[in-house]
C-alpha cells in the first residue's frame, strides 16, 4: 500500500488515502484506488463509493490524472489537478502540492476547466507555481487532444450494452 497525501499551496495536508501501486513509469507510477468517501455530486459528474480510480503521478510533470470507472464498470471520465511534480518517496507515499486548477475530461474526451476564478484569487501562488501551472494545464489539455494514455476515449464498455 501507499499512502497519498494531497497539500495545500501552503504545503498543509488536504486529503490523504492509501491505494497500492499497480505500475511504475519512467517517471512517475501509477496506483488503485477506491471511493471511500460519501456521494459527491459536482454538477459534471457524481464520486460515489465503489467509484475505481487509477491514478497516474508524474515526477516531472505539472498535472495528475485520475481515471476514474463506477463500480458497475462503466467509465465517468478523467479528473485531473493541475499540480507541482509528485514527490515519491521509497513507494511508501505520494506527495503532491495542489495549484487549485483542475480539469475534468468526459468520457468522450471533453474537457472542462475548473476553478480559474480560484486560481486567480489565491495570493499564496509563487510565480514559479503560477507559471509551471499554466505550462502544466497546457500541456495537460495537448495529452487530452492527442488521446495519449491514459485518455483512451470509448475503451470500456458502456452498461448495458
Amino acid at each position: 500500500m501507499i499512502t497519498v497525501v494531497k497539500l495545500s499551496p501552503t504545503g498543509e495536508p488536504k486529503i490523504q488515502y492509501t491505494g497500492e501501486i499497480i505500475r511504475r513509469l519512467a517517471h512517475g507510477i501509477v496506483i488503485s484506488a477506491f471511493c471511500r468517501h460519501p456521494p459527491k455530486d459536482l454538477g459534471y459528474t457524481r464520486f460515489e463509493p465503489g467509484d475505481h480510480f487509477t491514478e497516474y503521478y508524474y515526477a516531472d510533470r505539472w498535472y495528475n490524472i485520475f481515471d476514474i470507472v463506477s463500480s458497475s464498470g462503466q467509465r465517468k471520465g478523467w479528473y485531473c489537478n493541475i499540480a507541482k511534480p509528485a514527490i515519491i518517496i521509497d513507494d511508501d507515499r505520494i506527495e503532491q502540492v495542489d495549484l487549485l486548477l483542475d480539469v475534468w475530461v468526459d468520457r468522450h474526451g471533453v474537457p472542462l476547466v475548473l476553478d480559474e476564478d480560484e486560481f486567480a484569487a489565491d495570493a499564496s501562488l509563487s510565480e514559479e507555481e503560477r507559471l509551471g501551472a499554466r505550462q502544466g494545464l497546457r500541456d495537460l489539455l495537448q495529452v487530452n487532444a492527442r488521446q495519449e494514455e491514459p485518455f483512451v476515449f470509448m475503451s470500456l464498455p458502456e452498461a448495458g450494452k
